[in-house]
């Protein structure tokens, strides 16, 4: 099924992960492969050059190799069987070199490898982009007071600024990771039949090291047949990045509800339209997103499933990544660039915000006040005190402010001029503004960052 491709993904990574894509990859593997023997002395040069020309330029039939590979049980088998037999129209002794000491696996691993090269080098852009809304957000909206929201319910005032600051502190940590898991997963796949180069004589390792220089890839101490935790890294990491989205999206979401109306995505022509009701101006952007995020963990969690295989080589453990990873990375950084790109055009209505600063009648300032009569009377004194105001104040739907105002226990405590202090929501922002200079801070030291 692929008409909601473009709602979930988008056409360039969708270009990464297509069949002909797959194929592509794994031709490169076969060609770098030659490549690296030859250059090595195991086999001639002519013979690599003449296995890479085909590599490269040959057309292979897609929908007969996916036939061939229900047969086969992986699409490498009849995969390298077309390739001889292409190099072998051209060059017999050429042909018997082809795909020489390695396995099926080694074809497919590193050429998922390389597709997650590109995909990564996507993702990375994507996220630069939307690290860089949010230290923008964050910043314009240092000062901007709203509502802080706990359990749903409206609890103490913050800034929008400092919202946003946090959504960049998680982007950040997720570039980090991205950085970090690089050197690991992007590494080459290449043990032949059971890991150990049997095939290749003594000349398995030096041929690994000049295969892992022509595919600018990592060399692994050994091949990684069996030990899937690389696959898995690549997953989870993709799982985390959907998940902090997911929090982005929600948040989003809930304040663009009707009754609260804070934050609204851009009214394009036709964009978050009902196809009954003409007012309604639905999230669409962060509906993709959360579908993402409710649909990434199953997935992440069928490949960390599988990572228990057999032996030297897994029997339905490694089958079960081969459609798995791309649609985890096709859902995650789909994900990525709709917000990406959705972001910049966020419509904040700070007036709104403090509209809605005011629909409690101050009961958000409750604890402001009851940390200020504490250092006069004692915590629990305070507390009780308070809440017993709050709960007159529910009762008899007036603001809080008015009815402390009016109570005997406050004289002598707290004066009006300090009581209306406390019900301002600038002065009971905390650190909110130090913790928005760290994290622009940090986001100013990762490369590319402006």
């Amino acid at each position: 099924m692929t008409l909601y491709n473009d709602l979930f993904s988008y056409t360039a990574l969708e270009n990464l992960l297509s069949d002909a894509a797959c194929v592509k990859a794994m031709l490169q593997f076969e060609a770098a492969l030659a490549v690296a023997e030859a250059r090595t002395g195991v086999i001639q040069e002519a013979a690599a050059l003449k296995i890479a020309e085909c590599c490269r330029e040959a057309q292979f039939d897609l929908p007969l190799l996916a036939k061939e590979a229900e047969r086969a049980g992986n699409i490498a088998i009849p995969l390298v069987k077309m390739l001889t037999e292409e190099v072998a129209r051209q060059d017999k002794d050429a042909a018997r070199f082809v795909h020489w000491g390695a396995t099926s696996q080694d074809a497919i691993d590193t050429g998922l490898v390389l597709q997650l090269r590109e995909a990564l080098a996507l993702v990375e852009m994507d996220l630069i982009r939307l690290s860089v809304t949010l230290a923008k957000l964050a910043g314009v909206h240092r000062k901007t007071v709203m509502v802080a929201r706990t359990w749903m319910q409206q609890a103490l005032p913050t800034t929008f600024g400092f919202a946003g600051a946090s959504w960049l502190d998680a982007a950040l940590r997720h570039r980090r990771r991205l950085l970090e898991i690089r050197p690991r997963v992007l590494s080459l796949q290449f043990g032949g039949a059971v890991g150990t180069l049997a095939a290749l004589h003594g000349d398995g390792p030096e041929v690994a090291r000049a295969l892992a220089a022509e595919l600018q890839l990592a060399l692994p101490t050994t091949s990684w047949h069996a030990q899937r935790d690389r696959m898995a890294e690549a997953a989870t990491f993709f799982g985390l990045l959907t998940g902090t989205l997911g929090k982005i999206a929600r948040d989003i979401s809930l304040h663009s509800q009707t009754e609260v109306a804070e934050l609204f995505e851009p009214s394009d022509q036709g964009r978050g339209r009902s196809s009954t009701m003409p007012h309604k101006r639905n999230p669409v952007t962060c509906s993709v997103v959360l579908a993402a995020a409710t649909r990434v963990p199953g997935l992440v969690s069928t490949i960390l499933t599988a990572m228990p295989q057999e032996q030297q080589r897994g029997l339905g453990g490694w089958q079960a990544e081969w459609e798995t990873l791309p649609q985890i990375i096709r859902l995650s950084g789909g994900a990525l660039h709709h917000l990406a790109e959705m972001l910049p055009n966020l419509e904040v209505d700070p007036q709104r915000m403090r509209q809605n600063l005011e629909a409690t009648q101050g009961l958000i300032f409750a604890e402001a006040v009851s940390m200020a009569l504490a250092e006069k009377i004692g915590k629990m004194p305070a507390h009780q005190f308070v809440e017993a105001a709050c709960k007159k104040a529910l009762v008899e739907r007036r603001p809080l402010q008015q009815v402390l105002h009016e109570e005997p226990g406050l004289r002598g405590h707290l004066t009006p001029a300090e009581l209306e202090r406390l019900f301002d929501a600038r002065n009971y922002l905390g650190s909110a503004e130090e913790f928005i200079d760290r994290i622009l801070a940090e986001f100013n030291e990762l490369p590319h960052a402006n």
